[in-house]
Parts: C-alpha cells; structure tokens; sequence
C-alpha cells in the first residue's frame, strides 16, 4: 500500500494499480491475491475462512450494540470506533470455549472483556471525571444503576477549555446477539454547571428486562457545553464527550 503524492489525485483502477481515498489519505495498491471462488473452497484456505466467519460475527455483534445506544453515540464516539470495537469482540468471540473454530460466538464467548471500552478515543471517562462512581447491574430485577457521591465539579470534572456545563448519561442494554435484538434504555441528568458548588448526590437508574439471559451491558459518560445567551452548545460538536462500557453481566 503506498501514499499518494502530488496535486492530482486519482481515483479507479489503472492497469494493475488501483487508487482510491481512506481516512488515511489517497492511497494506492495493486492489485493481485487468489479468487474469491479458491479462497472459499480449498482446503487451504480453511484456517482463513474460519478467521473470516469470526470477524464477519464480530463485526454484526458490534453493530447491534451500536444501535442499541446509537442516540447517544452520535456526539460521544470516534472515527475509529467500529474497528476498535470489531476488534474487542473478536476477543470476546475468541474465548469460547464451547464450539469450534469458526462457529464460536459472543453468547459463549466472555462479553466481559469488554468492560472498560471507550468509544471516544479522544475523551476517555477516566480523563473527564475524577470523581469515584459504583456501576452496578442486578440480573434479577434488571435495574442498571449509576451513582456518585456529591463532588465539587471545578476539582472533579477534567472539562476541556471553554467548557461552561456539562451532563452525565448513562445507559443499559440487553442484547440477544444471535437474533440480533435487544432492550435498551437511555438516562441523563440536566444539564449542569461547572462550578465550585458541591453537587447533591447523583443516581442515574436504567430499567430492563428482569432474569434476563442475554448479556448485560451499563454504559457511562459525560458531555460538555458552552453556554452562550442562555442557549448551551456542544462543546465543539462532541468531540471530548466520554463514553465508556462500565460494567458488564454476560449469561448466566
């Protein structure tokens, strides 16, 4: 693979070369490599094709619980997020122990893996608040729950410059990744100042299905806001909002 240079940029394929744009740049390549048809039917391939139907599963797993929060990943999510996350759950997919290769899968797999991932490379949970918080999930009421004992947000909220407010969301996601269904359910306090004022004590509460036995997910974050003529704008269109998968209950 090769970078493009110059003040033309090409586009298409041009004898063995083919050249197009990524979010890396305009790059260029040649063409070359086996046949779908060879790849897909001999025998030595059959290592490459199991690899291929795990990265193919991991990447519908990622999806879905992509659209489970979708609301909230608009404005809390880098541009390299789906692969970032493809590659966790083919982690998690990787530690079945159950099927064999090629047919193991997220439900046998251990979901809690990926606890702690953060869909905004950029804003990380872990550099935006420094104040402790519990994330807890009961599998037999379905209640997902965030709380934060009362903190001062000028010591305890790490806001990019030009921040005036800021508000904590959370949510909680029940996910069938085999029939690619889920139950979700999205919270958020109002919009807050940043002030040396301690705070009341926050509780965030999510609600789904009771003795589920899907996995369990319980994501937290924070986003920010500039206030201008009593009208509060995205602190530069998300980009330091955080977003994390705090805590994760996989079957039971």
């Amino acid at each position: 693979m090769a970078r493009q240079k110059g003040l033309i940029k090409l586009h298409g394929t041009m004898g063995d070369i083919t050249f197009y744009r990524s979010k890396d740049g305009y790059m260029a390549r040649e063409k070359g490599g086996i046949s779908a048809e060879r790849m897909m039917s001999d025998p030595r391939f059959q290592r490459t094709r199991e690899n291929m139907a795990e990265f193919g599963r991991a990447g519908k797993a990622g999806k879905i619980l992509r659209s489970s929060i979708q609301s909230i990943l608009r404005t809390s999510s880098d541009p390299r997020m789906v692969g970032r996350l493809t590659k966790e759950m083919v982690k998690v997919i990787q530690m079945d122990a159950i099927n064999p290769r090629g047919l193991r899968n997220v439900i046998d797999g251990e979901a809690e893996l990926l606890e702690g991932f953060e869909f905004n490379i950029s804003g990380k949970l872990s550099t935006a608040i420094a104040a402790p918080f519990t994330a807890t999930i009961d599998r037999v009421t379905g209640d997902a729950i965030i709380n934060m004992d009362p903190f001062i947000p000028t010591q305890s909220i790490i806001a990019p410059s030009g921040s005036t407010h800021y508000k904590m969301v959370a949510a909680a996601m029940d996910i069938n990744f085999e029939a690619a269904t889920y139950a979700s359910e999205v919270n958020e306090q109002p919009v807050q100042a940043i002030t040396s004022v301690l705070t009341a004590a926050l509780q965030i509460t999510n609600n789904l299905p009771p003795a589920s036995v899907n996995p369990l997910f319980l994501v937290f974050g924070i986003s920010f806001y500039q206030e201008v003529n009593g009208t509060f704008y995205e602190l530069k269109n998300g980009a330091f909002n955080a977003l994390q998968i705090v805590k994760v209950s996989g079957t039971p």
